[in-house]
């Protein structure tokens, strides 16, 4: 081990051909980026690998893009523009199997960057508020380098690493990216939380993915009891309902009395409750994930969105066209657990329009859009405008249903798009 050192330096480990792990969502590694890309003029064809990364990338010049291939697995903005063009391209994989592609050698690491806290007594750093795909990372790299920061919140669960284990490291002391997912909620996300806050029934087990609906919902539950938290992400939206009792865990059969995740990402709030507190156990995405795993736990809820979705019930989550937009992510892992789950209940939430009015509920889903969903796997779709329940109806009876619940500026073209498929309804 090198120990402490300049990120400069600690880069030098990364030659020319490697396939190099970046840490991701609030642990992005922006240190050892930047010092990274500062040496773009002596590298290539360096292949980077992640899931969403977060925080502003300087990566917008032509020696970045010579120097390096940005292979996503979930594309973030931060990288969209690269990824769509020459320099980059998607996997589509389920968050679940991410882990796979490295354990199996498919993806095989030559290095991974890690964003740790600061070791403890014993030497154990963690990786923090991003266990999820970092730990298979940190098991198959050749070469693991870490930044270390302490500001970095200590989880506990599967996510130490040994400073050993470390290649070389370097001290920083930066403040995590924030998103306040909170800001962002309207009048129809708090609609659409309301609609899905009435089907959580008391002892239920969430899951709730990214972005403003999930934290809608949350705020929908502060009468709600004995609710448990099965989730491959987690934001502030939970803080509350810990503190107000609502959140048990009590009746979970997989880590009863702890809320699970694989990573997190919130405000500072969030991440200062997350240090060091046994209630969380942040977990390896190959274990949180996981269909039999999910399935355990009683009344799963699994609230999952969508760019659209057709009149049949198909889910395009991930993609505008054949503009990569996101990726697959955990939606369909947490979709089918929910749907095998006793009780459970999953759930397609989306706004019945984009901002700029196109409705989200369409006849065809637009040219090359990608499929994450499928049309057996849809029981509940969710705008502000109701509820929709897909589960065991045909495909006329979808479109009605989905119809119902669209823009009502766009029903009647939706009307029209049933008829001209299934012709006038004869009983």
């Amino acid at each position: 081990m090198f120990g402490s050192m300049t990120a400069a330096r600690a880069v030098e480990l990364v030659k020319s051909g490697d396939r190099v792990f970046v840490h991701g969502s609030a642990a992005t590694p922006h240190a050892l980026l930047r010092a990274l890309f500062d040496r773009a003029s002596e590298l290539s064809n360096v292949e980077l690998v992640s899931i969403s990364t977060l925080g502003t990338l300087d990566i917008d010049q032509p020696e970045i893009e010579r120097a390096f291939f940005f292979n996503s697995l979930f594309v973030s903005d931060n990288v969209r523009e690269l990824v769509n063009g020459p320099s980059g391209d998607y996997v589509p994989v389920f968050l679940s199997e991410i882990p796979l592609l490295f354990d199996r050698g498919i993806l095989p690491l030559d290095v991974a960057l890690v964003h740790l806290s600061p070791p403890d007594r014993h030497g154990y750093c963690s990786l923090g508020v991003s266990v999820d795909v970092a730990r298979s990372a940190v098991r198959n790299a050749r070469i693991v380098i870490g930044q270390i920061n302490p500001r970095m919140p200590r989880t506990h669960g599967e996510g130490h690493i040994h400073i050993s284990k470390l290649a070389a490291y370097v001290e920083v002391d930066e403040a995590l990216p924030e998103v306040d997912y909170s800001s962002r909620v309207g009048d129809a996300e708090r609609s659409i939380g309301a609609h899905c806050a009435g089907l959580i029934e008391n002892g239920s087990t969430l899951q709730l993915g990214i972005g403003a609906i999930p934290d809608a919902v949350l705020r929908g539950l502060h009468d709600h009891k004995d609710l448990g938290v099965h989730t491959e992400m987690c934001s502030d939206g939970i803080i509350d309902l810990l503190d107000r009792g609502v959140i048990t865990n009590r009746f979970k059969r997989k880590q009863t009395g702890r809320t699970v995740t694989s990573f997190s990402i919130g405000t500072r709030r969030l991440y200062d409750r997350l240090d060091d507190d046994p209630q969380f156990a942040f977990m390896d995405a190959h274990y949180v994930n996981a269909g039999h795993v999910i399935r355990q736990n009683p009344k799963v809820v699994a609230v999952n969105s969508a760019i659209e979705i057709d009149l049949t019930g198909q889910v395009c989550a991930d993609s505008i066209g054949t503009y990569q937009y996101s990726g697959v992510g955990g939606q369909m892992d947490f979709m089918r657990g929910a749907a095998l789950s006793e009780g459970g209940k999953p759930i397609i939430a989306l706004s019945s329009a984009t901002a700029k009015g196109r409705s989200k509920i369409v006849p065809l889903l637009a040219p090359g859009a990608g499929v994450v969903t499928t049309r057996a796997h849809v029981h509940y779709v969710i705008t502000e405008h109701g509820v929709a329940y897909l589960y065991g109806r045909n495909l006329r009876q979808r479109a009605e249903a989905l119809t119902a619940i669209a823009h009502p500026d766009h029903r009647e073209t939706l009307d029209k798009a049933t008829f001209d498929r299934f012709g006038p309804k004869l009983h």
